[in-house]
């Protein structure tokens, strides 16, 4: 899905501070800016990025945006500039502690920290020079398809103001395109079906929100927390998880009862106490079912409980276990179709569970798979007619290499100059940004003025 309307900088909240300050650069990049500003160099040139994963979907472009509009630029009195960051840093440090105190902590201790913190930004925000607005950069959308060696952005100007920058805008097309591409893989071989992203627990959790995005844009129709889906407007969507089945002493059916009474009867959809419920809070009930190992009895006792209530449920077995639905079966009929693919979630299994819910009245629930599945085994379930209604992929999504972005310089002062073996590749397909239609107004009168 390609994405036209560009993310605005804001909603990536960039710490503004490190990024201008090179501390999370590679050191050679932030001592190639250090060099170039000393010798007083601005050579004007083009710097062109490109991958080289076929078939690969871009996304991180508009982060790049947002990471060259905060950082493009020069702190003057650069000494002071350095000496007022160590400062910074400090001073974010004893603000995190006097934090981590509440609420021993009043308003009282924490504010001359805070109000620290506050005027030593505002110090580093003084001394800095903006170059955003003289860029000229082409580019790609979020969502668009690129090929091995094609430009996937070129962006123009003097190199001094964004050398830091190259860790940083690598760094957001690498990850973003890794998600996108493995999500748009999944995504084609589920036929149509829905792909909810599972891939929170796989990742540290500052990465939540650009791989819930870039899955988004892949073609994943939900993800699992509130902060995946904040940069595309979602909210977090899952199901009981084992951890409550457990509290409420293995049983499944009173655990999914209580999120039903507590998360859909009770709260509206943030969470606060409602006199009787509200119906744009309703959250689908999914039950999973695998923690006694018996998903087919497990989802009838669920279903029988709560009835048309019951959305759905999800098989999540593990690869080394055999569902005893399955040891009943072999028992039965030694030496079945399959006999070898007993393990985990299984067509087998998905096709006795959904049997089951037929004959007992519930085939408006729904069965939702889960549990190392990646776009081979989905292909798989899916020539078999494996009736699965959605899949839940977690790590596929968001492991994987081959998605690096590599930056050269082409062009310098106009003429081309670029390491041996690479070359300008002028491309029809990069669109030009408009700083105007991206930043805010008045950011750009105050930065151009």
């Amino acid at each position: 899905m390609m994405v036209r309307d560009r993310l605005r900088p804001e909603v990536f909240r960039l710490p503004i501070e490190k990024i201008r300050a090179g501390y999370k650069s590679d050191i050679y990049f932030a001592r190639t800016k250090l060099i170039l500003e000393r010798d007083k160099r601005r050579e004007n040139v083009t710097m062109q990025i490109f991958q080289k994963h076929p078939d690969a979907v871009i996304v991180g472009t508009d982060q790049v945006l947002a990471l060259l509009h905060v950082g493009t630029g020069r702190y003057r009195e650069r000494e002071r500039a350095e000496r007022v960051f160590a400062r910074y840093l400090d001073a974010e440090r004893r603000l995190y502690a006097r934090w981590l105190a509440l609420p021993r902590q009043t308003w009282k201790d924490y504010e001359p920290i805070a109000r620290e913190v506050f005027e030593i930004s505002h110090e580093l925000a003084s001394l800095w020079e903006p170059g955003w607005q003289d860029l000229k950069v082409r580019s790609l959308y979020d969502g668009e398809i690129a090929q091995p060696g094609e430009p996937v952005m070129h962006i123009e100007g003097e190199y001094a103001s964004f050398a830091h920058l190259e860790t940083l805008y690598l760094g957001a097309l690498a990850e973003g395109s890794r998600v996108a591409t493995n999500t748009r893989e999944v995504v084609a071989s589920a036929n149509g079906k829905p792909v909810i992203m599972f891939g929170a627990r796989h990742e540290g959790h500052e990465a939540q929100a650009g791989s819930g995005y870039a899955a988004y844009v892949g073609g994943a129709v939900a993800v699992s927390t509130d902060e995946q889906g904040e940069w595309w407007g979602s909210r977090g969507l899952g199901t009981v998880p084992h951890a409550l089945i457990a509290v409420y002493g293995g049983d499944t059916t009173v655990a999914t009862l209580k999120f039903d009474e507590y998360v859909n009867r009770a709260t509206d959809r943030v969470g606060h106490l409602t006199a009787q419920g509200t119906p744009e809070g309703h959250v689908n009930v999914t039950a999973l079912v695998d923690f006694r190992n018996d998903v087919v009895n497990t989802s009838l006792g669920v279903a029988h409980a709560l009835g048309q209530r019951l959305w759905g449920v999800r098989v999540d077995t593990s690869e080394a276990l055999v569902d005893l639905s399955i040891v009943r079966e072999l028992q039965e009929k030694e030496g079945f179709a399959g006999g070898s693919d007993v393990r985990g979630v299984t067509p087998r299994l998905i096709e006795l569970l959904r049997a089951a819910l037929d004959e007992a009245g519930y085939r408006h629930v729904r069965i939702v798979a889960s549990g190392g599945f990646d776009a081979q085994k989905i292909e798989r379930f899916e020539a078999l007619g494996v009736p699965v209604d959605v899949y839940g992929v977690g790590s596929a999504l968001v492991h994987g290499s081959g998605f690096d972005h590599t930056a050269d310089i082409v062009r310098v002062n106009g003429k081309d100059l670029a390491k041996t073996g690479r070359h300008y590749i002028e491309s029809d397909r990069l669109h030009p940004v408009e700083w105007k239609a991206l930043v805010e107004e008045a950011d750009w009168i105050s930065q151009s003025s």
